[in-house]
């Protein structure tokens, strides 16, 4: 066996099988084709020595137990891989049933993770030991990626938590360290030390002779009931309208997990199993579990691995941080720089303006002491790190300095020419802007070299994304440090080319000036909102727009003008721009801090769209359907990313997926901006883009060079 060690050692009462999982050439043991296959020979083996075997024991030889399915395997299958893949989800099943069917107590030695089909394979034991370790995970995170527990990990949960119970584990995919697992019965015992697990195991193992799992007992019953259950019934019938609710129908596996656990509550076990499995074997082969397994594993791990990180740089961590500018992005920025540990000087033009940025910190830090989430000591000490000043000297020593100003160019050359000298040697400066190109604001520093641009999003404090945008003079090395500071706070940085609006504000601008477009069109607002959450995204482009304020998209509409004119050239507004500068200049609606824009904002009640656009623009006769708005929303965004990569102002397609999805809220079900285009299917999608080009413009045209791009990038599994 290649991935499987198998030996037996004396113990009390007989022999024990000490399993243990060993993938060669692999940090990480999976259910890889090899070791399923591994597994029917162990099972073999076990059954020719069981007359003298008093019982097994399942360990690792890895940092971690198990790590869980090949997921390179499942992008790999197709619709038409849907047989094929029940038998293999059947075949394993069946080791596993063998395996704690012997009449012999079974044991799992928790040594690290296991995730997935990592906790399933736990699962097989009778009786599970873990280190005690709060930073060890355990669980079922399947959905996240597009798939369920299909391993025996639905039909033991439920049998194990009960039906609602364990609908938090299954149907969100909420891990648990292993206190959390002793508490809810899923782990029985701890040791403090690796080397206490195996002792353990061979005593419980000695005290046990007749273990079994529960739902072998025959008088065992489901913990809370089945669904004929008059309570759990009531619950469940509202389960599935709340489940809709979340999901929007766009993602199958959730609905697929609970309609499992239902089904499987109400037969045996065996079946309920077979119910199991037909439904991973149909969710695996869909394209939103490979959209989602593609963004969720593998883009998101060359994000975290430092794919985009360039040059050689050592990897390095920063101590002391300025923030120039104490409003909302200063201040966000500041704490999420407090909350790791780095001292932050928080400057604006006066101290109580300074004073006010310290205090949006330590409101947040009181919520969290107030919500169990964090001790009063930390939250006092991460106040501290906070020091508010309206001096520049006091920017002095900075590694970084961070300029977080309004979106005005002369604004931002005069604080960077104020601060730029107060770094320490070697110190890099950079902007947070989220649409002027950098190349210019670098004009401003003596060092353009050290210039980056590092993108916020905001509220910053729960936003993961930060874009990092290379000027043209920007080094390496400040790329690579900007990038480790980046993942120094615990979010995600991509690293993109400078241009204007970038990757995220450009393509996020093309969603809501499409929705601004088909309200110019006559299309009723409300289609426009409804439609844009249906099909996935967070929040509707006009509603976004409030948010963000109509005047500020107007202020970079006329920075976009004086730009262009400045250089000769005159800038041709879209249908979407014209429309929200009439809303800001003809009607004076700029935005919700404005008062009102696309929507009403009566005090103490709930926000609704201005009845005006009904009269302004909706055209009772104009011909619509939800699929074509949707199309428009999502195509415009897709089209855009691909002439980012086409541009070079993306390198990767893993930076443009996480970008979109963590950035600007493209659909997750999608797995992201380009992979919506290789889950479509490229003809399919060019087919469709041609079409709404002929309908809506040359927002949709796809020319030769980002044909190119996109064939050229197409994603290989």
């Amino acid at each position: 066996m290649q991935t499987i060690r198998y030996e037996l050692l004396d113990a009390a009462g007989g022999k024990v099988a000490l399993v243990t999982f060993d993938e060669a050439n692999s940090p990480i043991n999976t259910m890889c084709r090899q070791w399923q296959d591994d597994l029917v020979e162990l099972v073999k083996q076990v059954q020719l020595d069981r007359p003298q075997l008093s019982g097994i024991v399942l360990a690792s030889a890895k940092t971690s137990f198990f790590a869980g399915a090949d997921l390179k395997a499942t992008m790999r299958g197709t619709a038409d891989d849907a047989q094929a893949g029940f038998s293999v989800i059947e075949r394993m099943k069946q080791q596993f049933r063998t395996l704690e069917t012997l009449g012999i107590p079974v044991v799992a030695c928790l040594n690290g993770a296991a995730l997935g089909g990592g906790w399933e394979v736990a699962l097989i034991a009778h009786h599970r030991i873990a280190l005690d370790n709060p930073k060890i995970q355990f669980g079922l995170p399947e959905v996240t990626l597009g798939l369920i527990p299909g391993a025996t990990g639905i039909t033991k949960m439920t049998r194990l938590l009960g039906l609602m119970g364990a609908q938090p584990y299954l149907l969100e995919g909420k891990l648990f360290n292993p206190q959390d697992a002793v508490k809810l019965g899923l782990v029985h015992a701890t040791v403090a030390t690796p080397e206490e697990l195996l002792p353990a195991a061979l005593a419980w193992v000695a005290a046990n002779p007749k273990a079994q799992q529960p739902w072998d007992d025959k008088n065992y019953k489901i913990p809370g009931g089945t669904p004929a259950n008059p309570k759990i019934a009531n619950a469940l019938i509202v389960a599935p309208a709340m489940l809709k609710k979340t999901t929007r129908g766009r993602y199958p596996a959730p609905e697929a997990a609970l309609a499992c656990m239902v089904e499987g509550a109400l037969v045996d076990y065996d079946t309920a199993l077979r119910i199991e499995s037909r439904a991973l074997a149909k969710i695996m082969s869909g394209q939103v579990a490979r959209n989602m397994i593609s963004a969720f594993f593998f883009d998101l791990n060359a994000v975290k691995s430092g794919r985009s990180r360039p040059g050689n740089t050592p990897r390095g961590k920063l101590s002391k941080v300025g923030v120039l500018g104490a409003g909302m992005m200063g201040a966000g920025i500041a704490w999420a720089q407090a909350s790791k540990g780095i001292a932050t000087v928080l400057k604006d033009v006066s101290q109580e303006k300074a004073d006010t940025g310290k205090q949006y910190s330590a409101s947040l830090a009181e919520k969290r002491v107030a919500k169990g989430r964090m001790d009063a000591a930390k939250a006092q000490a991460l106040r501290a790190r906070i020091t508010p000043t309206a001096d520049a000297a006091d920017l002095a020593g900075c590694e970084l300095i961070i300029e977080a100003v309004f979106e005005n160019r002369e604004l931002k050359a005069q604080v960077t020419r104020e601060a730029e000298p107060q770094l320490a040697p070697g110190g890099f400066f950079a902007s947070n802007t989220s649409t002027l190109p950098i190349s210019g604001l670098a004009q401003a520093s003596s060092k353009p070299a050290k210039f980056i641009g590092i993108h916020f999003f905001s509220p910053v404090d729960k936003m993961k994304l930060v874009e990092i945008i290379r000027g043209k003079d920007t080094d390496d090395e400040t790329v690579a440090r900007a990038f480790d500071y980046v993942q120094q706070l615990g979010k995600l940085p991509i690293v993109v080319n400078d241009s204007r609006g970038f990757y995220t504000s450009r393509t996020f601008g093309t969603y809501v000036m499409e929705g601004a477009a088909m309200l110019g069109e006559g299309l009723p607002a409300a289609l426009i909102e409804n439609a844009a959450m249906q099909a996935g995204m967070p929040v509707g482009p006009l509603a976004v727009l409030d948010e963000t304020a109509l005047s500020l998209s107007v202020h970079v509409l006329d920075q976009t003008r004086a730009d262009f004119a400045a250089k000769g050239k005159p800038y041709t507004a879209t249908p979407g721009e014209l429309l929200v500068e009439r809303m800001v200049k003809e009607m004076k609606r700029p935005g919700r801090a404005g008062g009102g824009g696309f929507y009403d904002y009566p005090a103490g009640e709930k926000k609704h769209l201005w009845p005006e656009l009904r009269t302004l623009f909706e055209k009772p006769d104009a011909a619509w359907s939800v699929e074509e708005v949707q199309d428009r929303l999502l195509y415009r965004q897709a089209i855009e990313t691909a002439r980012c990569l086409a541009e070079g102002v993306l390198t990767s397609v893993h930076d443009a997926n996480i970008g979109s999805i963590f950035g600007i809220g493209f659909p997750a079900w999608t797995g992201g901006a380009m992979q919506f285009i290789y889950g479509t299917g490229v003809d399919a999608f060019l087919h469709r883009a041609e079409e709404l080009a002929v309908k809506f413009g040359a927002g949709f045209v796809v020319d030769p060079k980002v044909r190119e791009v996109i064939e050229r990038f197409r994603p290989a599994y």
